[in-house]
């Protein structure tokens, strides 16, 4: 499914820079941090007042590379090439020079036939930090504002859905999408949007639109990997599958992480020739097994979900 990259999501990643600061509980136990660590002194360092590194000219010219290459991959393809941006940062960071989120707009906005995937923790941020000319026709190579951007928010509880989504649905892009990884609790995305009901003249108020009908057009949903990884409760997974088949909205179903349900280990195992159980845990009832990513793959109840926008 990806072609540079082994993140299932997208055809290549594209760090225009390194570090961050943790900012909620799904970054506890942050990939990124643990792989700044092994680095050493030469990438971005975590935490507020932590100095954020600005990658080579060689990484910088990639993306252009792939954009010269964007009909070929189209015609082997049949669709366009997809960029996860700042995998290890984060675009929105408020501790980011704005020269250099200036330069990256600049190459968004030159690269017309990729599409990019900007992923944030911080979507409270992204309407103060875009540029003035962010939805001025003319600014964009690809003749329309926001053409090859896809706007993201990472949602791991049914209280940064509530708090994050409505930012999400206000700011302009081609696509909007949820990361909901790590999936660490039940979200009920067809509860209305929070806020007063509207108005619809001569009296007549309706409630808010439900939060996944309001504009979100792809949701991704996975477990955590990694040390120290927290399951993920079966059901809220499914919960999530089912309430996107209700909705229209495409579903992709990332990962269980290190722990899948005991009920299909055994034939995880079985199927991909992983270790024995190491350790097993208790879940709001159920009961889970840590095999390891590899081993724990990514079927839900049998079914690899691989949905993306535009029915791809």
């Amino acid at each position: 499914m990806s072609e540079n990259t082994k993140i299932e999501w997208c055809d290549h990643t594209f760090n225009p820079w390194t570090g961050c600061t943790k900012v909620s509980p799904g970054c506890d136990h942050c990939y990124a941090e643990g792989w700044s660590k092994r680095a050493g002194n030469k990438v971005g360092k975590w935490g507020p007042g932590a100095p954020r590194v600005r990658t080579t000219p060689a990484n910088w010219a990639k993306p252009v590379k792939w954009q010269a290459n964007a009909a070929a991959f189209m015609a082997e393809h049949g669709r366009r090439q997809r960029v996860f941006c700042a995998s290890l940062a984060d675009v929105f960071d408020n501790e980011v020079p704005k020269e250099w989120r200036h330069e990256l707009f600049i190459l968004i906005s030159e690269t017309p036939d990729i599409d990019w995937l900007l992923l944030t923790k911080r979507i409270g941020n992204v309407q103060a930090m875009l540029p003035v000319w962010w939805e001025d026709p003319t600014a964009w190579a690809c003749g329309s504002p926001m053409g090859n951007v896809w706007l993201g928010a990472t949602i791991t509880s049914q209280a940064e859905a509530d708090r994050d989504i409505p930012k999400l649905l206000a700011v302009p892009a081609r696509v909007r999408f949820l990361s909901m990884e790590p999936l660490l609790g039940l979200v009920d995305l067809e509860r209305p949007r929070p806020g007063p009901d509207l108005d619809q003249g001569g009296g007549h108020k309706i409630c808010q639109p439900w939060l996944i009908q309001s504009g979100i057009d792809w949701v991704i949903v996975g477990g955590e990997s990694g040390p120290g990884a927290r399951p993920m409760h079966p059901d809220w997974a499914r919960s999530l599958r089912d309430q996107c088949a209700s909705a229209g909205v495409p579903f992709l179903f990332k990962q269980w992480g290190e722990w899948i349900p005991a009920s299909q280990s055994a034939a995880a195992r079985l199927a991909n020739g992983y270790a024995p159980i190491q350790e097993f845990d208790h879940l709001d009832g159920h009961r889970m097994h840590r095999i390891g990513k590899k081993g724990a793959g990514r079927l839900l109840d049998g079914v690899e979900h691989n949905g993306f926008p535009g029915g791809e």
